[in-house]
């Protein structure tokens, strides 16, 4: 059990996964949240989604949370935490957010005629002002750098993207 902020006593996530407890320095099994974890696992791979999964697993937690949960190898294989899903049932799980995220169309596909950017060019203008404290100094130094990307076919573009 995890205390939240509030003081209401809650399965909140923290630094130890979901299903595990420290005992005398070792991570130990949570037997409550580990079948909460075995029936995440299980409802998922019938077919609902990562809300309505851990909704009907007891687990309170936005789907972020439930997607990480269920690529979490900790589950599996560790080596500080001991094992609580199947090896086999969390392989599914991966094969199973993959299919959805495909059906989706969520995977990005690297199609090869992209333009590439070759060389990148920095400069910075000669500082102005002086401040007396060196990370101000530094932040204003920091801000004068200004970047230029050369792409594949000669056209130039600044900042952060290539198009």
């Amino acid at each position: 059990m995890r205390v939240e902020p509030e003081g209401k006593v809650d399965e909140m996530m923290s630094h130890i996964p979901f299903g595990y407890t420290i005992q005398n320095g070792k991570a130990v099994v949570n037997q409550e949240e580990a079948v909460k974890i075995k029936k995440l696992f299980e409802v998922y791979l019938s077919g609902l989604s990562l809300s309505e999964a851990a909704q009907k697993a007891g687990i309170k937690r936005y789907h972020a949370s439930v997607a990480r949960m269920l690529t979490d190898k900790r589950y599996v294989e560790d080596k500080f935490y001991p094992p609580i899903i199947r090896r086999d049932t969390f392989e599914k799980a991966q094969l199973e957010r993959r299919r959805r995220a495909e059906m989706l169309g969520r995977i990005y596909e690297h199609k090869g005629n992209e333009k590439k950017c070759l060389i990148f060019r920095f400069h910075a203008s000669i500082p102005d002002k002086q401040y007396d404290d060196p990370f101000k100094q530094a932040e204003y130094a920091y801000s004068l750098i200004k970047s230029e990307v050369i792409l594949d076919d000669n056209q130039e573009c600044y900042g952060n993207s290539c198009s």
